[in-house]
């Protein structure tokens, strides 16, 4: 398992039957955790007068925030040079996913040693964590998301970060179409970065499934590398989804094309106040020996 352990602004600090409790800068949340079957104590009462906000579930699904102090509507929250804005939204989320981290390092060790101009395409963006990443490293970069909201998200995300005038271009749109036509227009890409919904739809109402879909795309992905790929990353949270699925998906699609190496595995935080570690996700990564 990769731990993305080197954050400062961002803590997970407990975690029991069902919940985290978690620190975003100086605001103290505490969130449903479906992997979190394990019991640890009642986090509500353990941490009684430390907490700014309770997400609660609702029985006919989704849910909804109290705030317990005041909590400002958007705050920032750091990992080194990039900056994220965070916000509490509808459905238990904030807008970042801080287990990525481990991620963007990757991708930012991989750019900057490359000494060559990379050019990345980032697919289901959502607020843009690897856009910003990439950027920071000097990369040009192309996010596609087929949600206005995330779009503009990501583009705070990049001004807060001070990149707002490097090589970056924002589409909303269906991810499958967006690929369809950047082979019909003979565009490259050095590195592609995903990460699909288990469900979703489209700009204009396409239906994505992963286990339908996910196969195809990378497949149509691979006619866009360049001569000289770089790195082919695929995140995902679908349950029951195993990362060896997405070993097999590059080995077939990617790495029978371009010959490199693929690593695979779970992504998870360190649980601060037990000793534990919190799985948050799979990954599969292919990439090139420079």
């Amino acid at each position: 398992m990769l731990l993305s352990d080197k954050w400062t602004d961002y803590e997970l600090l407990d975690a029991s039957k069902g919940e985290k409790y978690e620190r975003w800068g100086n605001i103290y949340l505490l969130r449903p955790d479906p992997q979190v079957i394990w019991d640890n104590g009642d986090l509500l009462e353990k941490y009684h007068g430390k907490i700014d906000a309770v997400y609660h579930r609702s029985n006919k699904g989704g849910g909804s925030w109290e705030n317990i102090n005041n909590i400002p509507a958007t705050w920032q929250i750091k990992y080194n040079n990039l900056c994220f804005n965070i916000k509490q939204m509808g459905f238990k989320h904030t807008g970042l996913f801080p287990e990525q981290a481990v991620n963007w390092e990757f991708m930012i060790s991989k750019i900057k040693n490359a000494k060559r101009t990379i050019k990345v395409l980032n697919l289901f963006a959502y607020t843009g964590g690897a856009t910003v990443a990439c950027l920071s490293a000097g990369a040009e970069v192309t996010h596609v998301d087929s949600s206005r909201g995330m779009v503009d998200w990501c583009k705070e995300n990049v001004k807060s970060s001070g990149f707002q005038d490097y090589p970056v271009r924002y589409l909303v749109d269906d991810v499958v179409k967006f690929v369809q036509r950047e082979i019909r227009r003979g565009n490259k890409y050095d590195a592609i970065v995903m990460d699909p919904p288990s469900y979703g739809r489209g700009a204009n109402g396409e239906v994505w499934d992963i286990e339908k879909n996910l196969n195809y795309l990378i497949k149509i992905c691979s006619e866009i590398l360049s001569d000289e790929p770089l790195f082919f990353l695929i995140n995902s949270y679908t349950t029951g989804l195993s990362s060896t699925v997405l070993s097999n998906l590059l080995e077939l699609n990617i790495n029978n094309k371009f010959k490199g190496k693929i690593s695979y595995g779970e992504v998870g935080l360190p649980i601060k106040n037990s000793g534990l570690v919190l799985p948050c996700g799979i990954y599969g990564r292919w990439e090139n020996d420079e």
